[in-house]
C-alpha cells in the first residue's frame, strides 16, 4: 500500500461521513463518553471498531501484543486509570484471538530479544495451567486453548487494579473476556464471571 492512497481514503471517508451527517465532526470533537474499554492485541487483522461495528467515540481501546494487562506496564496501568477515573466506562472488555502470533511464540523455546520479557508474561500463564494445556495432545486446539486462558488471565490482572476494585463497589463496573476467532470473523464470550474471580481475590489484592 502506498502512503498516499491513505489520504486518498481519507477523503472519501470524510465525504461519506459529511453526506450522512453534514455536523459529524462538529459532534466528534465535542468530546468523548465511550461506556467501553476494550483491551486487544496489536495484530493487524484485528480491528476493535470493524469487529464489533462500532463507530468513533463508542469505545476507548488499548492495544499490544497479545492483549496483555502486566501490572508493572505504565502503558496498560495508565489507559485503565484514565478510562475508569475519568471516562467512568463501566465495561472492560480484555479481547484475545485464535492464531496469536505473541501467543505462538510463547509456546516455543526460541530466543526473541527484546520481546522476551513480554512473552515471559504469557509463559507464565502457560506454567499457571501446565497440567490443563499438557493433557491436549493436539498442538492446534493447545494453542487455542492458551488464547483463551490468556485472556482469562488478563481478565483477572484488570480485576486485581485499585480503579476497577473501587469502580465495581461504586457503580458496578464489569470485565468481560472475549476471543476473536479470525476463521469465522466471530466473537466468543468467555463468560468470566466477575464476582468469583474478586471474592478468590479478596483476601490478598483487595484495596480498601
Amino acid at each position: 500500500m502506498k502512503t498516499r492512497q491513505i489520504f486518498e481514503n481519507n477523503k472519501k471517508w470524510i465525504a461519506e461521513k459529511l453526506a450522512i451527517d453534514d455536523k459529524y465532526f462538529e459532534k466528534l470533537s465535542g468530546g468523548q463518553s465511550p461506556e467501553l474499554l476494550y483491551i486487544g492485541c496489536s495484530d493487524s487483522r484485528v480491528t476493535a471498531e470493524d469487529l464489533m461495528g462500532v463507530e468513533p467515540g463508542e469505545v476507548f481501546v488499548h492495544r499490544n501484543i497479545a492483549n496483555m494487562v502486566p501490572n508493572t506496564d505504565l502503558s496498560a496501568m495508565s489507559v485503565i486509570n484514565y478510562a475508569v477515573e475519568h471516562l467512568k466506562v463501566n465495561h472492560i472488555v480484555v479481547c484475545g484471538h485464535y492464531y496469536c502470533g505473541g501467543v505462538k511464540a510463547a509456546m516455543e523455546s526460541i530466543d526473541m530479544g527484546i520481546l522476551n520479557p513480554w512473552l515471559r508474561n504469557i509463559r507464565d500463564v502457560f506454567r499457571l495451567h501446565k497440567k490443563e494445556l499438557n493433557a491436549i495432545k493436539n498442538e492446534e486446539e493447545k494453542y487455542k486453548r492458551l488464547v483463551e486462558l490468556n485472556v482469562q488471565e488478563q481478565c483477572i490482572s484488570v480485576i486485581k487494579t485499585t480503579e476497577v476494585q473501587y469502580a465495581y463497589r461504586s457503580r458496578q463496573i464489569q470485565v468481560h473476556g472475549w476471543v476473536f476467532d479470525i476463521h469465522t470473523g466471530r466473537l466468543i464470550d468467555l463468560k468470566i464471571d466477575f464476582q468469583k474471580v474478586l471474592q478468590n481475590l479478596v483476601d490478598i489484592y483487595r484495596i480498601e
